[in-house]
C-alpha cells in the first residue's frame, strides 16, 4: 500500500469548495461530438464529490465543440460568425446533457455564462458572487462557461483556463481542478509525442522553469494549452488557492483526488489567502490604464505597503474615472501592481510628478494626497 501524500491529503481534504474546469477534447470524442457517456460520468463524479458534503462550481468548455458535432461540420469553424452560431447551438445541447445527469441525482444544473465585463465591474462582480451562493444553497451545480455568442475577444483568443481561475479567485475557492486530456505537468511537451515517465506530482514555486515545460500545442477542439492553464495556476496560487491539473479522460478523476490518489500535478498556493476585495483589484479587474512610476516608487511600493503619491508618477496611460481599476508600470513597462485611482486621468496627468502641497494648489484642498492609497493598492509580481 502506497504512503500517504500528506501535503495533498491537506490540500484536498480542507477545501470545501471546488471549482473544476473541463475542456471541449474532455467531453467531446475525436469526430467533435459531445460524448454523453462522458457527461454522465462527470456529473456523477460531481455528484460524488458533493456527497461529502462540499460545493462544486463547474466551469465547462464544450459549446462550440458541441456545436459542431450537433451541426455535422467535421471540424471547428475558422470564422467568427460560424464560431458564435456553432457556441449558439451547443450550448443548449450541452446544458441540457448536464441537466439530464445531475438530475439523476436529485441535482439541478445552473446555466451562468459570462464575459470579462461581468468581473470588471465591481458591482456586477458581487451580484454574480452572491448567485453562486444563492445556488449553492439550493445544492444546485453552477455550469459556467464564456459567453461566446457574444464576446469576440474571448473566441479569437481565450479560453475557459482564465475564467476558471477568475470564478476560483471570486468564490475564493481553496482548490481549483483542471481536467485536461493530458495528465498534469510533463518534463516535455505532451503534444509533441515525447512524454517521458510520469508527469511531475508536485510544483511548490510556479517559477519561469516550469512555465518552460509547458510547451505550445493544444488539442483540435480546444483552444488552451498547457501554458494557458500555468497562467491559470498562477492567478489562483497568487491569491492564495491550490490546483490540480489532471486528466480528465480517466476514470474517477475527482473521487481519486478526494481519496487522496497521486492525481495529475498539484500546484501549491503560494502565500497566504487574499481577502476577496484584494483579488478583484489585482487579480481580476481589467486596469483601465495605467500610472508608470519612476525606480525610486517601484522600490517603496514592493518594500514596504505604502501608497503611491503623485511625486513618483512620470506619465499617465489610457483613459479612466476615478475609483476606477489601474496599473502601475516602472519605467521599463513592467506592471508590478494595481489598485484603485483616485484620481480621473486628466487631473492625475495635472499632478503626475508633484509634492503633496503642489497637488492641493493645483486641484484644491479637497483633493486626496495619495494616488492610490496603500489600503487599495495590491502588488501582483
Amino acid at each position: 500500500m502506497l504512503a500517504r501524500d500528506l501535503v495533498r491529503d491537506d490540500v484536498v481534504l480542507s477545501a470545501k469548495t471546488w471549482v473544476v474546469k473541463v475542456g471541449t477534447s474532455v467531453l467531446t470524442g475525436p469526430d467533435g461530438v459531445l460524448d454523453p457517456a462522458r457527461i454522465e460520468h462527470l456529473t456523477d463524479q460531481i455528484n460524488a464529490v458533493m456527497a461529502t458534503g462540499r460545493r462544486v462550481a463547474l466551469v465547462s468548455s464544450g459549446a462550440v465543440g458541441a456545436g459542431v458535432g450537433q451541426l455535422q461540420l467535421g471540424r471547428r469553424p475558422d470564422n467568427l460568425p460560424q464560431l458564435q452560431a456553432a457556441a449558439a447551438i451547443g450550448q443548449a445541447y450541452l446544458m441540457r446533457a448536464y441537466d439530464e445527469g445531475l438530475r439523476r441525482h436529485g441535482r439541478h444544473a445552473a446555466q451562468l455564462l459570462l464575459t470579462h465585463e461581468d468581473f470588471d465591474g465591481r458591482a456586477r462582480y458581487l451580484n454574480m458572487r452572491n448567485t453562486l451562493t444563492a445556488l449553492f444553497e439550493w445544492d444546485a451545480v453552477p455550469i459556467i462557461n464564456e459567453n461566446d455568442t457574444i464576446s469576440v475577444a474571448e473566441i479569437k483568443f481565450g479560453d475557459n483556463d482564465r475564467l476558471a481561475a477568475m470564478v476560483t479567485n471570486l468564490l475564493q475557492a481553496p482548490l481549483l481542478v483542471v481536467l485536461s486530456v493530458v495528465d498534469g505537468l510533463y518534463h516535455s511537451d505532451p503534444g509533441t509525442g515525447a512524454i517521458t515517465g510520469e508527469s511531475i506530482p508536485l510544483v511548490a514555486n510556479l517559477d519561469e522553469d516550469v512555465f518552460g515545460l509547458a510547451g505550445n500545442s493544444r488539442s483540435a477542439l480546444g483552444t488552451g494549452g498547457m501554458r494557458s492553464k500555468l497562467q491559470a495556476v498562477r492567478l489562483v496560487t497568487q491569491a492564495g488557492g491550490s490546483v490540480i491539473i489532471a486528466s480528465g479522460t480517466k476514470a474517477n478523476p475527482l473521487t481519486r483526488i478526494i481519496s487522496g490518489e497521486p492525481v495529475g500535478t498539484l500546484f501549491l498556493a503560494k502565500g497566504q489567502t487574499q481577502a476577496a476585495r484584494k483579488r478583484w483589484i489585482g487579480l481580476t479587474a481589467r486596469p483601465k490604464g495605467h500610472f508608470i512610476v519612476d525606480s525610486g516608487a517601484r522600490k517603496a511600493l514592493v518594500s514596504a505597503p505604502t501608497s503611491l503619491l503623485a511625486i513618483g508618477i512620470v506619465d499617465v496611460v489610457g483613459e479612466f474615472d476615478k475609483g476606477d481599476v489601474v496599473g502601475v508600470r516602472d519605467v521599463e513597462g513592467i506592471e508590478f501592481a494595481r489598485g484603485l485611482s483616485n484620481y480621473a486621468t486628466n487631473d492625475a496627468r495635472q499632478i503626475r510628478g508633484l509634492r503633496k502641497d503642489q497637488v492641493r494648489e493645483a486641484l484644491g484642498s479637497s483633493q486626496y494626497d495619495e494616488v492610490i492609497h496603500r489600503d487599495n493598492l495590491v502588488l501582483i509580481e
